[in-house]
């Protein structure tokens, strides 16, 4: 030890606390890779995470847990985790932390052996072949998602991205589409390595072999001439949202299922978390709502079992997407004709509507509105509401929302952030559909304004694979 150190005793801190972090780190790996495991932090993964980053999920913790969760603790779960051979499961050391303190047990190490027993991999079998997922589309939604799913390949993940689908060109684009998928102006470089294979045109990432196709109609594919079976098409064009228009990609040999990552006119409209336990195991045709309608729903789900919505107002603050011109220029929907980085544009917005079918309790009950702003990503929800009971102010109600978000079935979908300080690119690549301002709470008798912030384009391509998950039947198992 250096002797300038031992007068620093937060350096000595930080160094004690990188050592233990970069000994997780093979660790969540050998979990991942051969045991399908992932270590996350009260819903915040770890796989794939350096030391430094480790040690920030930890500290960060403390909004939640009031304390920071301890780096040693990690370390001992995961050793016992190890030594049980566990089988496929999304482990949260942050929520087993809690668990402990609140159980009044003597040793961790022993109440680790006896809680952990269930996650033995006898008792959580994995699926034999990875899922096939196809991305029909490929734009903004459609790049993040095939970053997440290539991200998540290995032993953890059991699906595998196998192609995306494009408009026929006539100009060779797969370099040009392998480039837009390696660099983003809004999420950054992607984390890994892209090449293209041009004689079998396709994009190699992360070693995972991409094929691109091309296609004008959903039915005119056919996905077994490339090895594709069973496949859970993810349709993110927009251009198809009826149950005939959507059901065309079922007539495509090796196509099983369809979501669509726009709201659907005559199919299930589905908020992971709030009303994916309405899906029936026939239906094969689902869209995953709206961005703005995952942001608000599992928020007025969290509310309204509490105190009761009786009527209130959502207002949309929301990026500027890309059917909105660069520049002013004609456009068919009143006002988006308007330069969009150089203007506030005030337009219409359906999330109160789709929120009353995630929640049918809320129909009536709500309306909404929108302003496009110039940003180009992240977006900010504004639930205005009159409650049926009183919240007892707005610690009261923070309070509510913050164990919401710490420990229950809607934990994925809503993010809570205490920080006076958090302003909107401080959310880019938020993996939450929601994330809570409490600064800006207000709350008084049967009122309240909350103020919900989302990544309108990480946050919600999250929900996408949440739900597809669902649909395809290889959710993990979440644990405590």
């Amino acid at each position: 030890m250096r002797s300038e150190d031992s007068d620093n005793p937060h350096l000595l801190d930080w160094k004690r606390r990188e050592e233990l972090a970069e000994a997780l780190v093979p660790m969540i790996g050998t979990l991942y890779r051969d045991h399908a495991l992932v270590v996350a932090v009260f819903g915040r993964s770890l796989v794939g995470r350096n030391p430094v980053e480790i040690i920030a999920a930890h500290e960060q913790a403390r909004s939640i847990a009031g304390r920071r969760l301890e780096l040693a603790d990690t370390v001992l779960t995961l050793r016992v985790l190890l030594e049980l051979d566990p089988g496929r499961a999304r482990v949260d050391v942050g929520k087993l932390a809690v668990r402990f303190a609140e159980s009044g047990a003597p040793e961790l190490g022993a109440w680790l052996t006896t809680t952990l027993a269930p996650l033995t991999r006898e008792q959580n079998p994995l699926r034999d072949e990875p899922q096939d997922v196809v991305l029909y589309g490929f734009g903004r939604i459609g790049r993040l998602l095939a970053r997440i799913f290539i991200r998540k390949t290995g032993g953890g993940d059991k699906y595998r991205l196998r192609a995306v689908v494009l408009r026929p060109s006539r100009t060779a684009d797969l370099h040009r589409r392998a480039s837009l998928l390696a660099r983003d102006s809004v999420h950054g470089p992607f984390e890994g390595s892209i090449t293209v294979d041009e004689e079998h045109n396709a994009i190699i990432a992360n070693g995972n072999t991409v094929r691109v196709l091309y296609a004008d109609q959903p039915d005119e594919l056919d996905y077994t001439a490339h090895g594709i079976r069973d496949a859970v098409i993810i349709d993110n064009t927009g251009k198809w949202r009826t149950r005939a228009e959507l059901g065309l990609h079922l007539k495509c040999p090796g196509a099983s299922r369809v979501i669509l990552t726009a709201p659907g006119k005559d199919i299930p409209n589905i908020v992971y978390g709030v009303n994916d336990d309405a899906l029936s195991p026939e239906e094969r045709l689902v869209s995953a709502a709206s961005c703005t309608t995952n942001a608000i729903v599992p928020v007025l789900a969290a509310v309204h079992a509490r105190y009761g919505i009786a009527r209130g107002h959502i207002e949309t603050i929301h990026a500027y997407t890309n059917d909105q011109n660069l520049i002013d220029n004609f456009h068919k929907k009143d006002r988006r004709g308007r330069s969009a980085p150089l203007n506030m544009v005030i337009t219409s917005t359906g999330a109160a509507t789709a929120a009353a079918k995630a929640l049918p309790a809320l129909a009536g009950k709500l309306t909404g509105s929108a302003i496009r702003v110039p940003t180009p990503n992240v977006s900010l929800a504004i639930l205005n509401l009159e409650l049926e009971r009183e919240t007892g102010g707005a610690d009261s109600l923070n309070d509510h929302l913050r164990s919401i978000a710490a420990d229950s079935p809607l934990e994925a979908q809503i993010g809570y952030t205490d920080s006076p300080e958090v302003v909107s690119s401080d959310m880019v690549g938020e993996h939450r559909a929601g994330i809570v301002d409490s600064r800006a709470t207000v709350s008084s008798g049967k009122r309240c304004v909350l103020y919900v912030w989302y990544d309108n384009e990480y946050g919600y391509s999250c929900q996408v694979v949440r739900l597809m998950q669902r649909v395809a039947g290889v959710s993990p198992r979440i644990f405590p």
